[in-house]
């Protein structure tokens, strides 16, 4: 089918008289759509293209798919999206918005939000923080959660589809070689079958629902002071129907690629808290490295389609395809445990580690003030009373740290446990959950003159820590230590402290954009 020529309907969207405004129109493209920004409102149109995963090629295709867009995405992002215009041809050939002639080409309208809040804008201007990032990642379990459910086929016929997807986009450009697009395609083949057992349980569960489909930075923004997600797969069911964790992988890809692993960490451990989906830990990275693999066969199609940034775009398109080849490369489950009294650093150094810990997006982590707080059904963030220390809860506490990373260490995933760890027995709990795995074991302890963890403690604002002075008092007074596990100053700054502890790892390993790979797999003496 040959695709129509819209350079009319591009004219008119141009002139500022058309949107009854004498101020410039600013346009942006990407390889389906443009955008155009003018006043207070942007309009939204699809370019007249047919490619093997949608199809825009006459005006009802495109007027059927900014109906469907308004639709989804004024549930994500309330008061962003403002409806449909349709663009009919009038008297003499002359083009209008909403006239009475035929139908020509149709446009969404939208408010117009400063672009600098997007989150891909945020990104390149280091304005990411850990705060947005929490309040980004548990926006999305929520949109998880009242997607519907869809049981069609097994989670790995589901992902399979994905690939097939993959495969004829890849076809569509001269960027890749074929060998190496039938090596890259079988990879993802071997990979598939090695996860087909789990997507299957998981496609049971109800983890397939009808998704965001395309959540990435550039599709967040903050609007009314808040994340929101917009310009979701409104155009192929196929692609917006997937996994959950498949869903949010394309963001931590995104997080990835751009050079944030801590803040992919981040948003994978706070979604994972909140959405309690420990199982599919280990699919994140063949997850993203599907998604970097979409990235690079749209890209390369834009290269196609010839561009003053050919060379840019090229090298954009490798860069996700070798992050992709990446991604599939498996390695071994490790864990490490980090331990300390209250103020010790635990969670600052357990953050700092976990990103290079593993494959992308790096290890899990299963902190004990976040699981007490997951027990209680309150937010991390929420102080809670006396009692919900007491030693029979806090017995419940290390059990299930134990019991959760046994089964990601069974998964082939790795953790880093954060927690005090004054008692032998929880120590014990953790090592033998590496041991009766077969995967290798690292402990450290955190130790801090106390006049500095007394400042710290004093100091702290926010968290999920509810430790107090009495608190810390109370550890030093018990004389809170240990012997077994590998002593660690941490009364210095943060780079010292892993610094030192990139000295105790074995490996030189490392990950697309990091330094080398905190395997720290030697068994603590």
């Amino acid at each position: 089918m040959i695709v129509e020529n819209q350079e009319a309907v591009v004219a008119l969207l141009l002139d500022p008289a058309t949107h009854g405004e004498s101020g410039p129109v600013e346009a942006i493209e990407t390889h389906i759509s443009r955008i155009y920004l003018v006043g207070e409102h942007a309009y939204k149109m699809k370019r007249a293209v047919k490619l093997p995963y949608v199809d825009f090629s006459t005006p009802a295709l495109r007027l059927a798919a900014c109906e469907k867009e308004v639709e989804l995405n004024s549930k994500t992002a309330p008061g962003l999206y403002l409806g449909v215009r349709r663009i009919t041809r009038e008297a003499a050939g002359r083009l209008t918005l909403d006239g009475s002639g035929a139908l020509v080409d149709a446009v969404i309208e939208m408010v117009r939000f400063d672009q600098s809040k997007l989150l891909d804008r945020m990104a390149v201007g280091r304005e990411l923080t850990p705060a947005l990032m929490t309040s980004t990642a548990r926006m999305i379990v929520h949109y998880h959660r009242g997607v519907p459910e869809i049981r069609d086929g097994s989670g790995a016929s589901n992902l399979a589809g994905v690939l097939d997807i993959n495969e004829a986009g890849f076809a569509t450009s001269h960027v890749f070689g074929k060998a190496e697009v039938e090596t890259f395609a079988e990879a993802f083949r071997v990979a598939l079958a090695r996860h087909s057992g789990l997507l299957d349980r998981r496609g049971a569960a109800g983890k397939i629902r009808r998704c965001h489909g395309d959540l990435h930075l550039r599709n967040i923004c903050l609007f009314d002071g808040e994340p929101r997600l917009f310009d979701c797969i409104e155009f192929n069911d196929q692609i917006a129907t997937v996994d959950v964790l498949y869903d949010l992988a394309f963001l931590l890809m995104d997080l990835w690629h751009r050079g944030f692993p801590e803040l992919a960490n981040l948003v994978m451990n706070r979604y994972l808290d909140e959405a309690d989906d420990e199982d599919g830990f280990v699919l994140l990275p063949f997850f993203m490295g599907i998604r970097a693999a979409v990235r690079a066969h749209v890209t390369a199609t834009q290269v196609e389609e010839g561009s003053a940034y050919t060379d840019k775009l090229i090298a954009e398109a490798r860069s996700y395809f070798e992050l992709a080849q990446e991604l599939l490369r498996e390695k071994p489950p490790c864990l490490i445990a980090i331990g300390g009294l209250s103020g010790s650093g635990k969670t600052t150094v357990a953050e700092a580690l976990a990103p290079r810990i593993g494959a992308p997006p790096g290890a899990r982590i299963v902190e004990s003030d976040r699981i007490r707080k997951a027990m209680y059904g309150v937010p991390a963030e929420t102080r809670l009373p006396d009692k919900a220390y007491r030693p029979g809860v806090s017995e419940r506490v290390y059990r299930q740290m134990a019991w959760r990373a046994g089964l990601i260490l069974s998964e082939g995933g790795s953790v880093v446990a954060d927690a005090v760890f004054d008692r032998p027995a929880d120590r014990s709990r953790m090592e033998t959950a590496a041991s009766d795995r077969g995967v290798a074991f690292s402990g450290f302890w955190l130790q801090a003159d106390p006049l500095v963890l007394w400042q710290r403690v004093s100091e702290r604002k926010g968290g999920p820590s509810d430790a107090t002075i009495d608190i810390l008092s109370q550890q030093l007074q018990r004389n809170a230590t240990q012997s077994s596990w590998r002593k660690i100053t941490a009364d210095r700054k943060l780079a010292d402290i892993v610094a030192e502890l990139r000295g105790f790892s074995e490996g030189d390993a490392s990950e697309p954009g990091l330094p080398p790979s905190l395997s720290l797999v030697t068994a603590a003496g």
